[in-house]
This record gives C-alpha cells, sequence and structure tokens, in this order.
C-alpha cells in the first residue's frame, strides 16, 4: 500500500509558472505507474498527465501538451508536474494516482486503472 501527498499548489497569475510534487510513501514507490489527474468545479475528474515506473515513458493529455511536464525521481519517492504558460481553464484540485503494475514500461489515462490516490492541490490560476 502507498500512500500519497501532494504540494505546490497554490495561486498564480495567467501565463505563470507552478510545480506540484506527490511524496509517496513506502519503499516500492518504483513499483508504482504514476499519474496527475484534475477536477475543476462542476466537472468531472479528468486525467492530465501519466508517468511508467521507471519514467521512461509519459503521457500528456492534449489540453496540457507543450505546457505540463510529468517527471518522477524514484530515489526520493516523488512524482512532479511541472506547469508552465497557466491558463484560467487550469483552475482545479490536481490529484496524484498510484498503480502497482509489474509493466515497466506501462503507463494509465484512465481514472479506474489507479489504486491510490492524494488528497488533491488547489491550484487557482487568475486571468
Amino acid at each position: 500500500q502507498v500512500q500519497l501527498a501532494e504540494s505546490g499548489g497554490g495561486l498564480v497569475q495567467a501565463g505563470g509558472s507552478l510545480r506540484l510534487s506527490c511524496a509517496a510513501s513506502g519503499r516500492t514507490f518504483s513499483s508504482y505507474a504514476m499519474g496527475w489527474f484534475r477536477q475543476a468545479p462542476g466537472k468531472e475528474r479528468e486525467f492530465v498527465a501519466a508517468i511508467s515506473r521507471s519514467g521512461g515513458r509519459t503521457d500528456h493529455a492534449d489540453s496540457v501538451k507543450g505546457r505540463f511536464t510529468i517527471s518522477r525521481d524514484n530515489a526520493k519517492s516523488t512524482v512532479y508536474l511541472q506547469m508552465h504558460n497557466l491558463k484560467p481553464e487550469d483552475t482545479a484540485v490536481y490529484y496524484c494516482a498510484a498503480d502497482r503494475t509489474y509493466s515497466s514500461g506501462s503507463y494509465y489515462s484512465t481514472e479506474g486503472d489507479y489504486d491510490y490516490w492524494g488528497q488533491g492541490t488547489q491550484v487557482t490560476v487568475s486571468s
């Protein structure tokens, strides 16, 4: 089992940058594919980015491609979401998620694939 704790959210002006972090407990972080999702007020939670166990493969939603980058540091048991050129429509609660997988190259973009979730961190982008 793994516990996840997001940090790094906040209020930023449009065009600004933030880096979210998600720290995982436990000693087997490298056994988990990781993902970031977000949920805006009144909307369903949506996929943002995912990364394989080794970090060698990533995927990003079309809405954030070229602006957001997911990465991980297995030695620190942490996954990151670097966000640039933020837009008001990026305003949401951002969640990290973990899925234990035996496949080193797999990553997942579907909410149901993930077993563990953090509590979320609020990102607010002002216009």
